[in-house]
């Protein structure tokens, strides 16, 4: 059930979720197989350990489908050439029966997620500062204007001359 649950949340907030938040979320879910994997080969569960491995793989492929080349110039590059590295690196530890090249893998990931996840921060923080611009631009637009603080269809009070050039702004 609890798998049930977790599943739904993850699906839920991944349709609100931003591109960041969603390579996060890959990179979490690729963590948690990973460790799945690790424990189920210390129980020399090899069914598990499969299953595990072969479900990272598909985040994996998932994580390296999202690369674009083109926009990302060298971090999409660099991430490319990692994920291959850690697609190798997943089958020999599965082929060596090996926890501590999955280990070694996940302190990778959870060092990557992290940056994600500044990054997330930072884009942010950049959203609210934009939206705090324009709502000040917006109160000072409206604050600004002659009229602002007079009822509605009444006329322009105080001096004539700076009635006349006042310029409407839409």
């Amino acid at each position: 059930m609890r798998a049930d649950v977790t599943s739904a949340y993850r699906l839920s907030a991944g349709h609100d979720a931003s591109p960041v938040k969603l390579v996060i979320i890959l990179y979490e879910q690729l963590i948690k197989d990973l460790r799945r994997a690790s424990e189920a080969m210390a129980r020399n569960d090899v069914e598990g350990r499969s299953r595990e491995i072969d479900h990272a793989l598909i985040v994996l492929a998932r994580l390296q489908g999202t690369l674009d080349e083109v926009k990302g110039a060298d971090v999409s590059r660099n991430l490319n050439r990692f994920y291959t590295l850690l697609r190798a690196s997943l089958m020999a530890a599965s082929v060596r029966h090996s926890p501590e090249m999955l280990n070694k893998q996940i302190k990778n990931l959870v060092q990557l997620r992290e940056a994600w996840v500044e990054v997330e921060h930072v884009e942010a923080r950049r959203v609210e500062a934009d939206r705090l611009r324009i709502a000040n631009t917006r109160d000072n637009t409206a604050s600004h204007h002659p009229d602002a603080e007079q009822a509605p269809g009444a006329l322009p009070t105080g001096d004539p001359s700076q009635a006349r050039s006042v310029h409407w702004s839409g």
